[in-house]
């Protein structure tokens, strides 16, 4: 993942260093244009006019030589027109050859060389003694620290946006891995502190509905609970007059609103809770053949302990063998718990018609149920969804497969205590 303070501070190390080559290069095209030969021109003019004539004796344009050299503390060497040397003075130039010759300058081993025709025709070749830092390299150097200087101080105001995005992109997280009450902390005046307190308002607006929902589903839960002590009532008082086939109908239909009741409450507070409540060692097998002793289902395996809620896994159980009962066809239901590697391993199976595969993993949706469910058996599609549920909130999962022979196996993993 590319970080964005890093993506905004290599932008700004990019701008400073072509602001900085570019500000050299414009000084290098200006220095060289400074040079051009209408100034050597002028430098020709005013030498020769310092200059005794050509027709001087050489002693004398020695001396002027050795002055001029003493002045300008160059390199200094006066020729004839066709080449041949009249004075010198400090070091021997490089080898002057006339033919090649013409006023201007260049860059040699010594330093720069300079070529002046005088106006008579002598030529004069100097060379600097000591030759001056050429100041495009004081300017590039000035630039570059100004550059180092803007870098090291952006990086903190960079790396400071950097963490409250951070910050930011923590929160949303958090919110959506279920924790209503993240909140993110507004910092400054800017933009990111206004996308933090519209997140914050958001989260706000967010947990205030859910918790209504929540709220609402509770209360109409417990209303219900109400009148159907009344229809229970009323029909365990029914009279022999009564047709014994709608009384215990009526009888199946409250017991299956109680209980689909109690797993929406039920569901309601497992989304309440983040994590479980309590935790202790439980006897898987022990706890499976207890609850499965109420549908006279025996349970096989070993003795395995895991770690958790003994009501939340009690109901795991109890919503496995339900639904096997349910679905089976009046088959058998086979109940083993074994280990696995590092986990406990509990299989419910039936031998009844078995669910589709393009289906196995949606039985798990809530309130979602087979084609055909209604003719199969009751029920409300809440309970192999509180089943995943309880498994995942115990670091397990619940799976569907095929049985061997037909019908469907479902398989609980665990960790094992």
């Amino acid at each position: 993942m590319q970080r964005l303070y890093l993506q905004f501070y290599v932008t700004i190390l990019i701008v400073l260093a072509v602001f900085v080559g570019a500000a050299v290069l414009l000084w290098r095209v200006a220095d060289d244009d400074n040079r051009t030969p209408q100034y050597l021109d002028v430098a020709a003019e005013l030498t020769g006019a310092l200059l005794p004539d050509a027709t001087a004796p050489r002693l004398e344009q020695q001396r002027a030589i050795e002055g001029l050299q003493r002045k300008l503390r160059f390199d200094i060497a006066l020729y004839q027109p066709d080449g041949d040397m009249i004075a010198m003075a400090g070091k021997p130039p490089p080898r002057f050859e006339p033919k090649r010759a013409r006023t201007g300058w260049r860059r040699g081993p010594g330093g720069p060389n300079f070529v002046l025709q005088l106006p008579d025709g002598r030529w004069l070749v100097a060379r600097q003694v000591r030759e001056r830092p050429n100041p495009i390299f004081w300017i590039a150097a000035a630039l570059g620290l100004v550059a180092v200087a803007v870098a090291i101080a952006s990086f903190p105001v960079v790396r400071g946006l950097g963490r409250r995005l951070e910050r930011l992109k923590a929160g949303v997280d958090r919110l959506g891995g279920g924790d209503l009450g993240a909140r993110v902390k507004v910092e400054g005046r800017d933009e990111v502190a206004a996308l933090a307190a519209s997140f914050n308002r958001s989260a706000e607006r967010i947990e205030a509905l859910v918790a209504a929902h929540r709220l609402l589903l509770a209360n109409a839960s417990h209303e219900l609970r109400t009148p159907l002590t009344r229809i229970a009532v009323a029909a365990s008082l029914l009279g022999d007059a009564a047709d014994p086939r709608t009384r215990e109908s009526l009888k199946r239909d409250v017991a299956e609103l109680d209980q689909l009741i109690e797993q929406i409450l039920l569901a309601s507070r497992l989304e309440a809770l983040p994590k479980l409540e309590r935790r202790e060692p439980v006897d898987l097998l022990a706890l499976a053949a207890e609850e499965a002793s109420h549908y006279d289902v025996e349970v096989s395996g070993e003795p395995m302990t895991v770690s958790g809620d003994r009501t939340l896994l009690r109901r795991l159980v109890r919503n496995l063998v339900e639904n096997a009962q349910r679905y089976g066809g009046g088959s058998a239901i086979d109940v083993s718990v074994k280990r696995e590697a590092d986990r406990a391993v509990l299989d419910v199976i039936d031998h009844g018609p078995g669910v589709p595969e393009a289906e196995r993993q949606r039985i798990f949706e809530p309130f979602y149920r087979l084609a055909g469910g209604a003719e199969t058996g009751r029920g409300s599609g809440l309970g192999l969804a509180l089943v995943l549920d309880i498994a995942r909130r115990h670091g397990g999962d619940a799976v569907c497969l095929a049985a061997e022979g037909g019908g469907s196996r479902f398989r609980v993993d665990l960790p094992a205590a």
